[in-house]
């Protein structure tokens, strides 16, 4: 018992160590970044696949070729935004928690020139290669 409440102090000390490491001023500036994206991304789920017709001409084959293939680009676009949307909500929630920016692979700090360029990553550049 005692070994497993060191193992947690020392997840949650690495945890906080690393969260502070980042001004409150990016923090913020972050938190922003990815409520902004989400935004953007969720008007863009909304546009997706709206304009489909899918079935209504039978007789020509080769449009419904090109719908069904519009159909297909427009459901594998869905899940990509869908996807986006789940990573950036689980940063911010990892920010309430005060765990955000910290590699989930090992531990370590996720720069934050890399959290700039993409702040949902849940990797450090190491563990990216």
């Amino acid at each position: 018992m005692l070994l497993a409440v060191s193992y947690l102090y020392k997840i949650c000390f690495r945890y906080t160590i690393y969260f502070m490491s980042l001004s409150p001023k990016d923090l913020q500036s972050l938190k922003e970044q990815l409520e902004k994206e989400a935004g953007e991304l969720e008007a863009q789920l909304k546009t997706v696949g709206k304009s489909q017709e899918f079935g209504s001409d039978v007789d020509h084959f080769e449009e419904e070729a090109d719908e069904a293939e519009e159909l297909s680009n427009s459901l594998d676009l869905t899940a990509t935004i869908k996807e986006r949307l789940r990573n950036i909500d689980q940063a911010l929630d990892k920010m309430s928690k005060n765990a955000y920016g910290v590699c989930e692979q090992c531990q370590k700090e996720v720069s934050l020139e890399l959290l700039r360029v993409d702040p949902e990553s849940k990797l450090c550049k190491e563990c990216k290669r």
